[in-house]
């Protein structure tokens, strides 16, 4: 079989990959530019792969947001502020002249995680935390999109203040928090500080902690999965699973969860979508 074009679309970058199998044999990653739009980023895109020209069969693009019919949607346009329902198929087609696949980044990773990494192709939920939150559900084999896309956007799930989860755990959230209680800085800050002993940062990092740990006993529950695997910038961090695991071991062990590192980092996404290309899934 033929190396699959992989692209992933993010709040952050743009990584395009060319994917055999579990190996990604060359990739060129650029920063995205938030002021631009899905034209301009896919043109970086096929100008970051345009020495593959020729190398791949397939396409399969994921990216950040709601995918359905061949449409992308924004589900939270401050992460990229993608119109709604943006021809993403149609786009794809013609820019690179093969057949595409589409799907959600998160759940892209929650695929890869499944058939290559941590998930060891038992029932699976992957869980992001990074700027944002999000993950996917692969159960009994099937990759669980829904019917218009949106499984798996775990972090638009409502808190008990009625807020939406995400603006209450990620590092979006211990940002913005940092900054009201008189700290400047991204998450990566706050954790270098609580690493340093600083009490206010410790205290903060154990917040999105047992609001993740609330998140996984309902994932639990709710899908029953072998494993929650972890991934994203945050959830990697050292020492914010281990305050996960705490947290749940209040639980009694039937409803306990068992939680394990993201293996592939930065590539589950390219991975999984080069996965799922060859079958041709577009949306669901």
């Amino acid at each position: 079989m033929s190396p699959t074009l992989a692209i992933d679309i993010g709040g952050t970058k743009i990584l395009t990959a060319l994917v055999q199998g579990k190996e990604v044999l060359a990739s060129e990653t650029v920063a995205t530019s938030r002021a631009d739009g899905p034209d301009d980023w896919l043109a970086q895109a096929a100008e970051l792969a345009g020495g593959w020209s020729g190398s791949y069969e397939h396409c399969g693009v994921t990216v950040t947001g709601a995918v359905h019919d061949g449409f992308w949607s924004a589900m939270n346009p401050r992460t990229l502020n993608v119109p709604d329902r943006y021809p993403l198929a149609q786009q794809v087609t013609s820019i690179f002249q093969v057949p595409a696949t589409l799907c959600n980044d998160a759940q892209a990773a929650a695929w890869g995680e499944y058939c290559f990494g941590a998930g060891n192709r038992e029932d699976t939920v992957f869980l992001t935390i990074s700027t944002g939150i999000g993950g996917g559900a692969v159960v009994n084999g099937t990759l669980l999109q829904g019917r218009s896309g949106i499984g798996g956007h775990f972090g638009l799930l409502l808190s008990d203040s009625e807020t939406l989860l995400e603006d209450t755990a990620s590092g979006s959230w211990i940002a913005a928090e940092a900054g009201r209680r008189g700290h400047s800085g991204q998450a990566p800050e706050v954790f270098a500080a609580a690493a340093r002993g600083e009490a206010w940062a410790d205290e903060l990092i154990n917040e999105s902690a047992s609001h993740i740990a609330r998140l996984c006993h309902n994932l639990q529950l709710t899908f029953d999965p072998a494993v929650i695997v972890v991934g994203g910038g945050m959830g990697l961090a050292p020492g914010y699973l281990p305050r996960v695991q705490t947290k749940l071991k209040t639980l009694p062990a039937r409803v306990s969860s068992t939680l394990a590192r993201a293996a592939l980092g930065a590539n589950a996404g390219v991975l999984g979508i080069a996965a799922l290309a060859p079958q041709g899934r577009t949306n669901k």
